[in-house]
């Protein structure tokens, strides 16, 4: 049954790349197409990069940019062999997005020996730019350390100061876990206990239970896409907000709170890297996104693959080849990171792409103003702050 998915995932990639030419430059978006993380990052991903190549002008260097994707089905293992298949015999430069931190540490590790180049938008794990950092990876988008220190930190100061997790159990959700109890017990906060789920879990009731018996003031939610709605929506059925306790998305995203609705969301505070709303330039890109979506808008990840993949081709630019992986991720670590969805910024020595992340409100119904008006901007946390010190993260590549 297995060797059958990879080969369906395969011949699918093969499909959309056309013949193979050694003098192009090769862009794969590998996602979840279809589970828990479709709207997390999945097909919006893909549309976000066929922006970015578009706007580029469609070639760099003098060689046209091609675009295939897969369906990582959020399995180490299927991520690993369409990640092989990719770089071995389609002559794929450069995988963009990767959500499923395992997913994403597997493919990193294997850019790493084939010296091509993983730019990680959905990914979240601090550790790609930690104790696994390598010279072929770029995290650009967010990370478990950001989140955790925008959101459980301004929380934890905020008064809401014990917390109970409950975790979705595998890389991602262990490091946010860390990551978060680390910022809440530095800004003063006490950790009371924590509750482990696997991914895709339908019924939380027991978990949420649990976590409501604690007695903590805070019931913090380790995960991301489905995985986070259904926990919000059952922790509204059992009326858990309204009996005190506050519930706080540690990783949360436009399109779940709109899936979700106001009504149930409401008051729920997140922390993301982009806003389709922030400035002229984030509207114009989101209005061009939402007409290319069926009306559905950017959130922070699709923005961070068009942003990542703008800076890639910068670099290609200026190597004049996408062939050494090494090479190109040296020259986006060179190239200050400019561009329209997060402005000003860098990558640091560590793979860390650096730039601004807002603590956000959602809005009651009564408070937007129409489509995707969802969030509150609370505060901005600068570049510099909003992400774990260069030095703090054991990564090997920090002199």
């Amino acid at each position: 049954m297995k060797k059958t998915i990879l080969a369906s995932v395969a011949i699918a990639a093969l499909a959309m790349a056309g013949p193979v030419s050694a003098q192009s430059v090769k862009v794969g978006v590998l996602n979840d197409q279809s589970g828990v993380q479709a709207d997390f990052a999945g097909p919006g991903s893909v549309l976000a990069a066929k922006m970015a190549i578009e706007d580029f002008g469609g070639k760099v260097a003098g060689m046209p940019i091609e675009l295939v994707s897969a369906d990582h089905q959020n399995k180490a293992d299927i991520g690993v062999n369409v990640t092989r298949q990719w770089f071995d015999t389609d002559h794929v430069d450069v995988i963009m997005d990767v959500p499923n931190s395992a997913v994403a540490l597997g493919v990193a590790g294997i850019a790493k020996q084939k010296n091509k180049v993983v730019i990680v938008s959905g990914g979240g794990t601090s550790d790609l730019t930690g104790k696994d950092c390598s010279p072929n990876t770029v995290h650009w988008t967010y990370d478990t350390w950001a989140q955790a220190n925008t959101v459980g930190n301004a929380v934890t100061k905020s008064g809401a100061n014990t917390w109970y997790f409950i975790t979705v159990d595998y890389a991602f959700g262990h490091a946010l876990e860390r990551d978060a109890s680390e910022a809440i017990k530095a800004a003063g906060g006490k950790i009371l206990g924590t509750v482990k789920h696997p991914l895709g879990t339908a019924d939380l009731s027991s978990f949420l239970l649990q976590a409501q018996s604690s007695g903590a003031k805070v019931i913090g939610l380790g995960s991301a896409g489905a995985d986070t709605i259904n926990a919000v929506k059952q922790a509204a059925e059992f009326g858990i907000t309204k009996r005190g306790q506050k519930l706080v998305a540690m990783l949360m995203v436009l399109n779940d709170i709109n899936a979700l609705g106001l009504q149930t969301a409401q008051g729920l505070l997140l922390s993301e890297a982009f806003y389709w709303d922030l400035n002229d330039e984030t509207r114009a890109f989101s209005k061009r996104f939402a007409a290319a979506n069926n009306g559905r808008y950017p959130n922070m990840v699709h923005a961070g693959v068009y942003a990542g993949l703008m800076h890639y081709l910068k670099a290609v630019q200026k190597v004049g080849s996408a062939k050494d992986g090494l090479k190109v991720v040296e020259a986006m670590k060179e190239i200050p990171t400019d561009d329209p969805l997060f402005g000003k910024g860098k990558v640091r020595a560590d793979g860390r792409a650096i730039h601004d992340m807002y603590l956000f409100e959602v809005k009651s119904p009564a408070e937007s103003k129409g489509p995707y008006d969802f969030y509150k901007l609370l505060a901005t946390v600068p570049a510099d702050q909003a992400f774990r010190p260069l030095g703090a993260g054991s990564c090997a590549l920090v002199k």
